[in-house]
């Protein structure tokens, strides 16, 4: 109970502040983040109701529909960011590769919860690393000034008392030196495990540790563990002792509880591509069969049910799924109606305007032109563009998305890269100039050419 507790302290964001958050990063979509705000309060809702109640409340999966790059990647990514929860991207389209007897549905689970260990491990040892760095700091001092070893049986007397103090004054200002970085070029030996041999693969849907079977803890316990001597740098060093006693200090059996708490509770399954899924009405036989087959595998996962990790059983009651495909041809009509009931929310986002690409260049934090600026101030140049210059760029990706194909506002990356080609090459040898402006002359002259020329911009934009 505690952990879900404080899980759902990082998800207290009103659905109004969700959205706030979200719109530091995406341009428009309103109606999108408004869902997906909803459906992240509701679990915070859902671990404040009363324990029989809880198991009760489902989460509503959301189907994002919309054409390629307006964002329906980011917002899901974004939302798990602004939870701190677990979240996984999969590509429906992955599980009917090879024939169908692609990537089993279940590993998205396994996969999840794994990132999920991750996350927690990471936490817990930036919680215990200052104690990590003083217990690697002490072993180093040890392989610097090994400790002054007293004979067998001998008693200690004023010249072994002198020693001692002696050698923990030299200890004390080797730390000093230590600390202050004067040492990390010195070479030191150190005793570090070696890598364990590779485990055959068994033949199967699953492997031994997809069951849950970790051959390498079971033959470690049998089996001496073997390890070898490196010389490395004292900076070196140091990574790899405070990386070892973090682990020392971690309890993974709580760490992996919390992460399955995690999974099972704040987890978030973005399902890309479940257009590519479908089965197109009146056509039987052929690849539609196993598009059919992917749907009801995915059907268990999506309504809640337990998947064997090494990690132990994780249910997936409560994790919500967002999925999201352009359904250009396809409809959601045409998923299989037991997993249309899955995704009672369904959203769909508007294809990107000029207007949209003029907000997407300058207003989010991370906008495409602060990351181009950002690049180039690395050589000392200093890059502006005019307000004009940006609605000139804007147009010119709106009508290359018109007319050749709309891959959203991915087509900006092209474009930008196009229009910087020059400078982004040139800036380290060729350009003096320390303060660049970018006009709208400049820009209609290394890409309007381009850009009238449909048949030159397939191949460059």
């Amino acid at each position: 109970m505690a952990n879900r507790k404080r899980s759902a302290a990082s998800t207290e964001l009103t659905p109004r502040q969700i959205v706030e958050a979200l719109d530091k990063y995406i341009v428009g979509q309103h109606n999108a983040k408004r869902s997906v705000a909803i459906a992240l309060r509701n679990r915070w809702r859902r671990l404040q109701v009363p324990d029989a109640l809880r198991e009760e409340i489902m989460p509503n999966n959301i189907i994002l529909i919309g054409p390629t790059g307006v964002g329906k990647t980011e917002i899901a990514r974004r939302l798990a960011r602004l939870a701190h929860a677990p979240f996984l991207k999969v590509e429906a389209s992955k599980f009917t590769e090879v024939g169908y007897v692609g990537r089993d549905v279940e590993s998205m689970v396994r996969d999840l919860t794994e990132i999920a260990v991750t996350m927690v491990k990471n936490e817990r040892a930036a919680a215990v690393r200052p104690q990590a760095e003083h217990l690697a700091e002490e072993r180093l001092l040890d392989l610097l000034l090994p400790p002054v070893r007293r004979s067998h049986g001998a008693s200690p007397d004023e010249s072994g008392e002198a020693a001692a103090a002696n050698h923990e004054s030299t200890r004390d200002k080797l730390r000093e030196r230590l600390r202050a970085g004067e040492m990390d070029g010195r070479m030191v030996e150190l005793e570090i495990p070696a890598a364990p041999s590779p485990v055959m693969q068994v033949m199967g849907p699953l492997s031994l540790e997809e069951m849950g079977i970790n051959l390498q803890e079971v033959l470690g316990n049998i089996l001496p563990k073997r390890e070898k001597q490196r010389r490395l740098a004292v900076a070196e060093a140091r990574a790899l002792l405070i990386q070892e006693e973090s682990q020392k200090l971690i309890d993974m059996e709580k760490a992996v509880k919390e992460a399955v708490d995690r999974v099972e509770n704040s987890g978030i399954v973005f399902i890309d591509e479940i257009d590519k899924i479908t089965s197109t009405r009146g056509e039987h036989g052929g690849p539609d069969v196993s598009r059919e087959g992917v749907q009801r595998d995915l059907l268990p996962i999506v309504e809640g049910s337990s998947v064997l990790t090494k990690y132990g059983m994780v249910r997936t009651d409560h994790v919500l799924f967002i999925a999201s495909g352009a359904f250009h041809v396809a409809k959601p009509s045409d998923l299989i109606p037991e997993l249309q009931g899955r995704f009672p929310i369904r959203v769909e986002l508007n294809s990107l305007s000029q207007d949209d690409f003029v907000q997407i260049l300058t207003q989010p934090q991370n906008a495409l032109l602060k990351q181009y600026t950002a690049l180039l101030a690395t050589e000392g140049i200093d890059v502006e563009f005019s307000e004009e210059a940006v609605r000139e760029i804007a147009r010119v990706a709106f009508e290359v998305n018109e007319q050749v194909e709309n891959i959203g506002a991915r087509r900006l990356h092209t474009i930008l890269t196009t229009l910087l080609e020059g400078l982004l090459f040139d800036a380290p040898d060729v350009i003096r100039e320390r303060h660049v402006v970018i006009t709208p002359a400049i820009v209609s002259e290394r890409l309007s050419a381009i850009a009238t020329n449909r048949d030159l911009s397939r191949y460059i934009l």
